[in-house]
């Protein structure tokens, strides 16, 4: 293989695919990026045997031919090489040369034949939506997923398609957030997957805010094409729990309260939390939300936020962190809450989007 490309063509896809490589790799193989020309093109190409990111994009190919390097090495290098062309070339021996202006690497690497192959998807129905509607979708749920390993189904996102509808859904037992979304496309068919949520992230990092993303479910994998990226990752088996049964019915009185200033509140309570000490307490009175924290030996905090409210008066203690990844998310200026009692989960509907959250005893 002996190829020709710029210095930032090169940095840019190796971005692209190096985050799910593993410096801790069982198999050598798996910390290596393949390298290989298709007419006129070069691909990149990474695996953790969970995921796997591919890109190409167009290079001068003097000669064809794949190999795969150090992901860490090879990135480090091309970063500190000269701006302008780079140089590419193997040797029979897997020898890889770099060439940059006025200095050149000579770097090991391992022949593509032991490399894992990239998934193929034929004759499967593709599901096209906004790369901005997705990135959306994404951002209002993935903080919700469980990372306790033993609860390995809550891991991940929920996906659900029918028709020209996706929704998703992610609990992790003590929260639960949900949106609904109108596909670019409809499907022929009934989709239902957990996607693991480091294949979320990775396509999150590449989604932009025009075009569009397909996406093709298979028996237990995904592939999110994203305007020529290609993610491919495992499907996460089990059976994600009935989130239906723990919505509650929309309360006919809620709290009308500004975002920003219930979230300012919520975060200078949580400066005084401690691990044996999270809640904070929620005093609802007809005009006004009394947001306090009190810690043993650290301290305490009191701050009142004005409402709209005509229900009953109530106290109920919260996971601040949990109010805190949900309120930083919405961009609607006010937002209305329904909270009906100290062992009621509290919830937040606008729309197309829920997120509940169960009380802490305080």
């Amino acid at each position: 293989m002996k190829i020709k490309i710029t210095k930032e063509s090169l940095l840019e896809g190796i971005q692209i695919v190096q985050n799910v490589v593993s410096t801790k790799a069982t198999l050598p193989i798996l910390s290596n990026i393949l390298l290989e020309t298709q007419a006129g093109k070069i691909k990149l190409n990474t695996t953790d045997l969970d995921i796997g990111i591919s890109c190409e994009f167009p290079v001068e190919v003097i000669e064809e031919g794949a190999i795969t390097i150090s992901a860490k090495r090879f990135s480090d290098i091309v970063r500190e090489l000269p701006l302008g062309d780079v140089m590419i070339s193997t040797k029979k021996n897997n020898q890889v040369d770099i060439e940059g202006n006025k200095c050149r690497f000579k770097l090991m690497g391992l022949s593509k034949e032991e490399f894992p192959k990239f998934p193929e998807f034929k004759d499967k129905e593709s599901v096209r939506i906004d790369q901005a509607t997705l990135k959306e979708m994404i951002r209002m749920t993935s903080f919700s997923v469980s990372y306790e390993e033993s609860r390995y189904v809550l891991n991940g996102v929920l996906v659900e398609i029918k028709g020209n509808l996706i929704r998703m859904v992610a609990t992790d037992g003590r929260r639960l957030a949900k949106i609904e979304k109108n596909l670019a496309s409809t499907s022929s068919q009934e989709i239902t997957a957990i996607v693991p949520i480091k294949a979320l992230q990775e396509v999150y990092r590449n989604l932009t805010s025009g075009g569009q993303v397909s996406f093709v479910v298979g028996k237990n994998q995904i592939l999110f094409d994203i305007q020529g990226i290609l993610i491919a990752s495992r499907i996460i088996e089990g059976e994600f729990p009935n989130y239906q049964q723990v919505i509650p019915k929309e309360a006919s009185t809620k709290i009308k309260i500004n975002t920003q200033d219930f979230l300012s509140a919520i975060r200078r309570a949580n400066l005084l939390s401690t691990p044996d000490f999270q809640a904070i307490k929620v005093e609802v009175f007809s005009d006004k939300i009394v947001v306090s924290k009190t810690t043993p030996d650290v301290g305490e905090s009191r701050e009142e936020v004005v409402i709209q409210y005509g229900g009953k008066e109530l106290i109920v203690g919260f996971n601040p962190q949990f109010l805190i990844d949900a309120l930083k998310n919405i961009s609607q200026d006010t937002i209305e809450m329904e909270l009906l009692g100290p062992d009621k989960a509290g919830v937040i509907r606008m729309g197309d989007y829920l997120y509940l959250v169960l009380p802490m005893r305080i």
